[in-house]
């Protein structure tokens, strides 16, 4: 038996009034999920644990089976992972989005849906402003140990307005808030914090940058971020035509390299897999937990992006691996943005141009597949953010016994027959079907 994953992101939403009172997934009625959760069993899973935020790199590595108490450290090292940096055991890596700040708040964590060819103009101008080595004076006033001889920052372009920054001795212990969680609100209040519990220590890390050090570093390169983009000519035209500005970074979810062990050493039935996705985060995560990262022309984490050849590559996937991860972004960036119509839109895509093409070759491959849909985590367009509560989920394959849910989403799957389940229980059941 052979295992497939898709999961779109964010999916999962909450009633909206507009709709007669039903969730996106209710009013959509998917005729391809909705097939797959009559003819399979359902239920709901909790994917994010007590004390974690309910971020994409939080329920989707809990998705996949691991324990978040052994394994994270952030969205940071699983990006950094993905581009292809090597990550030092001194290095903290982490988040760094370009976003639009307007009239003191931020205004959208995207920085105006930056494309990654802009981007890559304004990271690497960052980079040769900002990443400066340190001097004597810069190491008494930041905290460096003496003998510090590096650049003490870098940074390096990802996707679109999500990329990464490096700190040299930085110290993860430092309390960030997530930008797509604060939509309209004061960035000023939002500023980097040391945790409390080790605000003026380096948390029994004496090679480290303290807490507070590190906390200061990344309000001051934010500012500084802020005076240089302000003048750059691409952001110069952007205000000449009255767009959004891509006008701060935003720095966020920083870690340390982290150890984690491959599905194939958790899960030894699986031999080989890979992942599909256009966002880093989630190739980083499939990199350290030892699959393959198909990447495909087009893909572009939006709406727009190219179903049908995600749908392909993951047909294409199950005829030598025995697991494969599809991940879609299109239906959270939706959430984010508070777009119900192209929520719904995204939706469909993923039912018709996505998980059709891929059930209609599974039903015709030689060897059985076993089929998974569910989302890492709501994010309701009315909210705007991610919650932590449970995601509806089907498991399919030929044979199975069905449940008595007739339909997939939120509500209906309360009555599915695995129930509710908790992190790494849904991997432990998926892989145990062969």
């Amino acid at each position: 038996m052979k295992h497939i994953i898709i999961l779109g992101d964010g999916m999962a939403d909450h009633q909206v009034a507009s709709l007669g009172n039903k969730t996106l997934l209710q009013y959509a009625r998917p005729e391809y999920m909705n097939r797959l959760a009559r003819e399979g069993r359902t239920g709901r899973l909790m994917t994010v644990p007590e004390g974690f935020p309910p971020g994409s790199e939080v329920a989707n590595t809990s998705i996949l089976g691991y324990d978040l108490n052994k394994v994270y450290e952030g969205r940071g090292p699983l990006e950094a992972a993905s581009i292809g940096y090597d990550m030092a055991d001194d290095d903290m890596a982490i988040r760094c989005n370009i976003i639009t700040l307007e009239d003191g708040k931020i205004i959208t964590h995207n920085g105006g849906n930056l494309e990654t060819q802009d981007a890559d103009v304004l990271i690497k101008y960052l980079n040769e402003t900002l990443a400066k080595p340190i001097n004597e004076r810069e190491r008494l006033r930041i905290g460096a140990p003496a003998g510090t001889d590096f650049e003490r920052v870098k940074f390096i372009t990802g996707i679109q307005y999500r990329h990464l920054l490096v700190i040299k001795g930085g110290n993860k212990h430092i309390v960030c808030n997530p930008p797509h969680d604060h939509p309209n609100e004061e960035w000023r209040g939002l500023l980097v914090k040391p945790e409390v519990a080790v605000a003026n220590g380096s948390a029994a890390d004496t090679s480290r940058l303290s807490p507070q050090a590190t906390a200061d570093l990344l309000n001051e390169l934010i500012l500084k971020s802020q005076e240089l983009l302000a003048k750059h000519p691409y952001n110069i035209e952007k205000a000449r035509r009255g767009e959004r500005q891509a006008n701060s970074i935003w720095p966020w979810s920083g870690g340390y390299r982290p150890s984690m062990q491959t599905l194939m050493q958790q899960y030894p039935q699986m031999k080989s897999g890979a992942v599909i996705s256009a966002v880093d985060l989630i190739q980083g995560i499939g990199k350290y937990a030892g699959l393959s990262i198909i990447k495909v022309p087009g893909a572009t984490g939006l709406a727009n992006t190219n179903y049908e050849g995600k749908a392909q590559a993951a047909i294409d996937a199950l005829k030598k691996d025995d697991f494969v991860f599809v991940h879609v972004e299109a239906t959270d960036e939706a959430g984010h943005d508070g777009d119900v119509d192209l929520k719904l839109k995204a939706i469909d895509y993923l039912d018709k141009r996505l998980i059709k093409p891929i059930l209609e070759a599974v039903e015709q491959m030689d060897e059985p597949v076993c089929v998974a849909i569910l989302p890492d985590h709501p994010t309701p367009v009315e909210l705007r953010i991610h919650v932590n509560e449970p995601v509806p989920f089907i498991i399919w394959y030929k044979g199975i016994t069905p449940d008595e849910v007739q339909y997939y989403d939120e509500e209906s799957c309360v009555s599915g027959g695995y129930g509710l389940l908790k992190m790494n229980e849904f991997m432990n059941e998926f892989m145990k079907i062969n």
